[in-house]
């Protein structure tokens, strides 16, 4: 059971990024270091609610 998930810079906390994740394999909420273009720089994404 994949489901659509909306990552949000921790920085700015703007949502920049969404992708799909496996609920089983992955239960708790992800976070990736993944490049924003508000802040310039790569910094620490996590996930939110939609």
């Amino acid at each position: 059971m994949r489901v659509q998930i909306t990552l949000a810079c921790e920085d700015c906390k703007r949502r920049n990024y969404t992708m799909t994740k496996d609920k089983k394999a992955h239960p708790d909420r992800m976070e990736t270091k993944k490049y924003c273009k508000f802040c310039k720089t790569h910094t620490l994404h996590k996930e939110t609610k939609k």
